[in-house]
Protein backbone atom coordinates (compact mmCIF):
# COMPACT_ATOMS: atom_id res chain seq x y z
CA UNK A 1 0.00 0.00 0.00
CA UNK A 2 1.41 3.42 -0.95
CA UNK A 3 0.79 6.28 1.47
CA UNK A 4 0.68 9.98 0.50
CA UNK A 5 4.21 11.33 0.66
CA UNK A 6 4.99 13.61 3.58
CA UNK A 7 7.83 16.14 3.71
CA UNK A 8 9.04 16.98 7.20
CA UNK A 9 12.02 18.92 8.52
CA UNK A 10 13.93 17.50 11.50
CA UNK A 11 16.48 19.44 13.53
CA UNK A 12 18.37 19.23 16.81
CA UNK A 13 17.94 15.99 18.74
CA UNK A 14 15.28 14.79 16.27
CA UNK A 15 18.06 14.21 13.68
CA UNK A 16 19.78 11.38 15.56
CA UNK A 17 17.10 8.66 15.07
CA UNK A 18 17.26 9.24 11.29
CA UNK A 19 20.97 8.55 10.89
CA UNK A 20 20.75 4.82 10.13
CA UNK A 21 18.00 5.26 7.52
CA UNK A 22 19.79 8.23 5.99
CA UNK A 23 23.01 6.22 5.78
CA UNK A 24 21.22 3.47 3.84
CA UNK A 25 19.67 6.01 1.50
CA UNK A 26 23.04 7.61 0.77
CA UNK A 27 24.63 4.24 0.01
CA UNK A 28 21.80 3.29 -2.37
CA UNK A 29 21.40 6.56 -4.28
CA UNK A 30 25.06 7.61 -4.40
CA UNK A 31 25.97 4.44 -6.30
CA UNK A 32 24.38 6.16 -9.31
CA UNK A 33 26.19 8.54 -11.65
CA UNK A 34 27.69 11.07 -11.08
CA UNK A 35 28.77 10.07 -7.56
CA UNK A 36 29.43 6.33 -8.12
CA UNK A 37 30.08 6.02 -4.39
CA UNK A 38 30.99 2.63 -2.92
CA UNK A 39 30.12 3.16 0.73
CA UNK A 40 29.60 1.13 3.88
CA UNK A 41 26.91 1.49 6.54
CA UNK A 42 29.50 1.78 9.32
CA UNK A 43 31.35 4.62 7.58
CA UNK A 44 28.11 6.41 6.74
CA UNK A 45 26.77 6.32 10.27
CA UNK A 46 30.07 7.67 11.56
CA UNK A 47 30.12 10.41 8.92
CA UNK A 48 26.53 11.47 9.60
CA UNK A 49 26.87 11.86 13.37
CA UNK A 50 28.12 15.42 12.82
CA UNK A 51 24.56 16.29 11.79
CA UNK A 52 23.20 15.58 15.25
CA UNK A 53 26.09 17.48 16.85
CA UNK A 54 25.34 20.70 14.96
CA UNK A 55 22.71 22.85 16.67
CA UNK A 56 21.82 24.43 13.30
CA UNK A 57 21.53 21.26 11.23
CA UNK A 58 18.41 20.11 9.42
CA UNK A 59 17.27 16.91 7.73
CA UNK A 60 14.39 17.30 5.30
CA UNK A 61 12.81 13.87 5.08
CA UNK A 62 10.38 12.40 2.57
CA UNK A 63 8.28 9.73 4.23
CA UNK A 64 6.05 7.12 2.67
CA UNK A 65 4.07 6.21 5.78
CA UNK A 66 6.77 5.64 8.40
CA UNK A 67 9.45 4.80 5.83
CA UNK A 68 12.15 7.35 4.97
CA UNK A 69 12.42 7.24 1.16
CA UNK A 70 14.31 10.47 0.60
CA UNK A 71 16.23 13.11 2.50
CA UNK A 72 18.35 16.20 2.17
CA UNK A 73 20.60 17.70 4.81
CA UNK A 74 22.17 21.01 5.66
CA UNK A 75 24.08 22.76 8.42
CA UNK A 76 25.99 25.98 9.09
CA UNK A 77 29.15 25.94 7.01
CA UNK A 78 31.06 26.81 10.20
CA UNK A 79 30.15 23.30 11.47
CA UNK A 80 31.27 21.54 8.29
CA UNK A 81 34.70 20.11 7.41
CA UNK A 82 37.55 22.54 7.02
CA UNK A 83 38.08 21.43 3.42
CA UNK A 84 34.61 22.72 2.53
CA UNK A 85 35.09 25.97 4.44
CA UNK A 86 38.46 27.01 3.02
CA UNK A 87 37.41 27.88 -0.57
CA UNK A 88 34.75 30.30 0.67
CA UNK A 89 37.08 31.81 3.25
CA UNK A 90 39.61 32.43 0.48
CA UNK A 91 36.79 33.89 -1.62
CA UNK A 92 36.08 36.50 1.02
CA UNK A 93 32.94 35.03 2.59
CA UNK A 94 32.16 35.21 6.30
CA UNK A 95 31.50 31.59 7.35
CA UNK A 96 28.95 32.75 9.91
CA UNK A 97 26.70 33.95 7.06
CA UNK A 98 26.80 30.74 4.99
CA UNK A 99 24.52 27.70 5.23
CA UNK A 100 25.77 24.54 3.53
CA UNK A 101 23.35 22.21 1.73
CA UNK A 102 24.80 18.70 1.56
CA UNK A 103 23.20 15.63 0.00
CA UNK A 104 19.78 15.26 -1.59
CA UNK A 105 18.89 11.59 -2.01
CA UNK A 106 15.60 10.11 -3.16
CA UNK A 107 14.78 6.53 -4.14
CA UNK A 108 14.07 6.20 -7.85
CA UNK A 109 10.34 5.27 -7.62
CA UNK A 110 9.63 8.55 -5.81
CA UNK A 111 11.31 10.88 -8.27
CA UNK A 112 9.44 13.29 -10.53
CA UNK A 113 7.00 14.40 -7.83
CA UNK A 114 8.52 17.75 -6.88
CA UNK A 115 10.50 16.46 -3.91
CA UNK A 116 13.83 17.85 -5.13
CA UNK A 117 12.45 21.40 -5.19
CA UNK A 118 10.98 20.82 -1.72
CA UNK A 119 14.40 19.78 -0.43
CA UNK A 120 15.88 23.14 -1.36
CA UNK A 121 12.87 25.18 -0.24
CA UNK A 122 12.81 23.60 3.23
CA UNK A 123 16.57 23.94 3.78
CA UNK A 124 16.57 27.56 2.62
CA UNK A 125 13.63 28.37 4.90
CA UNK A 126 15.52 26.79 7.80
CA UNK A 127 18.64 28.82 6.94
CA UNK A 128 16.65 32.06 6.74
CA UNK A 129 15.08 31.41 10.15
CA UNK A 130 18.58 31.09 11.57
CA UNK A 131 19.66 34.36 9.94
CA UNK A 132 21.99 33.09 7.20
CA UNK A 133 22.65 35.22 4.12
CA UNK A 134 23.87 32.53 1.71
CA UNK A 135 22.90 29.01 0.75
CA UNK A 136 25.66 26.99 -0.95
CA UNK A 137 26.37 23.46 -2.11
CA UNK A 138 29.10 21.57 -3.95
CA UNK A 139 28.61 19.40 -7.04
CA UNK A 140 31.04 16.76 -8.27
CA UNK A 141 32.54 17.28 -11.72
CA UNK A 142 32.84 14.25 -14.01
CA UNK A 143 34.31 14.26 -17.52
CA UNK A 144 31.84 14.13 -20.40
CA UNK A 145 33.41 10.87 -21.60
CA UNK A 146 33.29 9.10 -18.24
CA UNK A 147 32.76 5.37 -18.93
CA UNK A 148 29.90 5.11 -16.42
CA UNK A 149 28.02 8.17 -17.72
CA UNK A 150 24.54 6.86 -18.66
CA UNK A 151 23.29 7.46 -22.22
CA UNK A 152 21.20 10.62 -22.33
CA UNK A 153 22.35 11.75 -18.89
CA UNK A 154 21.38 15.38 -18.21
CA UNK A 155 23.20 17.30 -15.44
CA UNK A 156 21.10 19.17 -12.90
CA UNK A 157 22.65 22.56 -13.72
CA UNK A 158 19.45 23.87 -15.32
CA UNK A 159 17.37 22.94 -12.27
CA UNK A 160 19.86 24.58 -9.92
CA UNK A 161 19.79 27.78 -11.95
CA UNK A 162 15.98 27.83 -11.91
CA UNK A 163 16.15 27.48 -8.13
CA UNK A 164 18.25 30.65 -8.01
CA UNK A 165 21.76 29.20 -7.67
CA UNK A 166 24.78 30.51 -9.56
CA UNK A 167 27.76 28.39 -10.57
CA UNK A 168 31.03 29.69 -9.16
CA UNK A 169 33.83 27.94 -11.09
CA UNK A 170 36.36 30.04 -9.16
CA UNK A 171 35.34 28.30 -5.92
CA UNK A 172 36.46 24.68 -5.79
CA UNK A 173 37.10 21.95 -3.26
CA UNK A 174 38.11 18.29 -3.26
CA UNK A 175 36.33 15.47 -1.44
CA UNK A 176 37.61 11.91 -1.33
CA UNK A 177 35.62 8.70 -1.61
CA UNK A 178 35.93 5.30 -3.25
CA UNK A 179 34.26 4.94 -6.63
CA UNK A 180 32.64 1.67 -7.66
CA UNK A 181 35.65 0.86 -9.85
CA UNK A 182 38.30 1.88 -7.32
CA UNK A 183 40.19 -0.04 -4.64
CA UNK A 184 40.86 3.03 -2.50
CA UNK A 185 39.57 6.55 -1.99
CA UNK A 186 40.65 9.21 -4.47
CA UNK A 187 40.01 12.99 -4.45
CA UNK A 188 37.10 14.22 -6.58
CA UNK A 189 36.81 17.81 -7.89
CA UNK A 190 33.82 19.72 -6.52
CA UNK A 191 32.52 23.11 -7.68
CA UNK A 192 30.37 25.51 -5.64
CA UNK A 193 26.91 26.87 -6.40
CA UNK A 194 25.67 29.87 -4.37
CA UNK A 195 22.36 31.59 -3.73
CA UNK A 196 21.79 34.79 -1.73
CA UNK A 197 19.04 34.43 0.85
CA UNK A 198 18.57 38.14 1.41
CA UNK A 199 16.50 40.36 -0.88
CA UNK A 200 18.59 42.36 -3.34
CA UNK A 201 21.84 40.52 -2.79
CA UNK A 202 23.74 38.99 -5.68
Amino acid sequence: MTHPLRVEAFSGERVHPLISDLARLRITVFREFPYLYDGSLEYEQRYLRHLSRSAGSVVVGVLDGARLVGASTGMPLADEAEGLQQPLLEGGFDLETVFYCAESVLLRPYRGRGMYRAFFAEREAHARRLGFSWSVFCAVERPADHPRRPPGYTPLDGIWMRLGYTLRPDLRAELSWRDLDEEAETPKPMVYWLKPLEEGRG
